[in-house]
């Protein structure tokens, strides 16, 4: 595991201390101290204190040793070649295909995204999930370092995943709209989730019609939150199941579920710069 990176600070960086500058690259406050007592942080191959600022040009090196690889023991799966849309020291973006999971349940299971990447990136962290039958670009931590960094930027909403979906809407009703229906755990079926009023956790959906299509409709899809199947339970909650959901639509003849993750933001870890990854749609996905 990478635990040591040198930035140079760009030419428009307004001037920030140490601390500050820490703070806005989300590094967990456990880590700064760190980095303080330990003198692993460095401004131009010194240490300085965390007080003093820090200006356009200045190489930050930063060094992490204090943290330990995350030893997961999970079986790496050399038939499968993953496709990359977007790598760096910290982070790769994979192009997930449906039908694979993203993470194993057992230390013996293989075949899933983090299975075929462990062959390629020893120890690779999963930052956040797709459902197995949802295609779509997919973050991964190559590095311990990063997963706090992304999890701040889950929790604050400063990372955005857009979505494509194709639904029945047989009487062209969709539009633009918002969905705020809570979702709890399915009662009857343990692998599915439902709208719940009682015990159901917030969520809340975005879509905006892209077009009508013979019955159909492609929607663009935005959360605010990260719920269990959330697009899934609310399109079809509102009526309009997702074309080919295994769950939500079982009985459409579409082999495959038409939701793809087709747009991720991010800002890289020590980075000042927002990266838009996009990944092509498969071809079964109606264009």
């Amino acid at each position: 595991m990478q635990t040591k990176f040198q930035i140079e600070l760009p030419p428009n960086f307004e001037p920030l201390t140490i601390r500050q500058l820490l703070q806005s690259w989300l590094i967990p406050r456990k880590w700064q101290h760190f980095l303080r007592i330990e003198q692993a942080i460095n401004v131009n191959h010194r240490y300085h204190h965390f007080d003093e600022q820090v200006k356009a040009h200045d190489i930050i090196t930063l060094n992490f040793n204090f943290l330990t690889d995350n030893e997961q023991g999970y079986l790496p799966d050399f038939t499968q070649q993953p496709q990359i849309l977007f790598e760096d020291e910290t982070t790769l973006v994979v192009n997930k295909p449906a039908g694979i999971k993203t993470h194993p349940n057992r230390p013996d299971e293989n075949g899933t995204m983090l299975n075929i990447l462990q062959a390629h990136y020893p120890n690779i962290l999963i930052v956040h999930r797709l459902d197995q039958q949802t295609s779509g670009a997919l973050l991964v931590a190559k590095s311990t370092v990063a997963v706090p960094i992304y999890n701040r930027q889950l929790a604050t909403k400063a990372m955005k995943r857009h979505y494509l979906a194709w639904v029945e809407d047989p009487d062209e009703q969709l539009t633009t709209g918002k969905i705020t229906l809570p979702i709890g755990q399915d009662p009857v079926d343990q692998r599915k989730r439902c709208v719940d009023f009682n015990q159901g956790l917030t969520a809340i959906t975005h879509y905006q019609l892209v077009k009508h299509q013979a019955g159909k409709s492609l929607l663009a899809l935005d959360l605010e939150t990260g719920r269990t199947h959330q697009i899934r339970v609310h399109l079809a909650a509102i009526g309009h199941p997702i074309i080919g959901d295994p769950l939500y639509h079982p009985d459409h003849p579409q082999q495959k579920m038409l939701l793809h993750g087709d747009q991720i933001n991010f800002t890289p870890p020590f980075s000042f710069t927002t990266k838009t990854i996009e990944a092509p749609l498969p071809d079964y996905f109606p264009h």
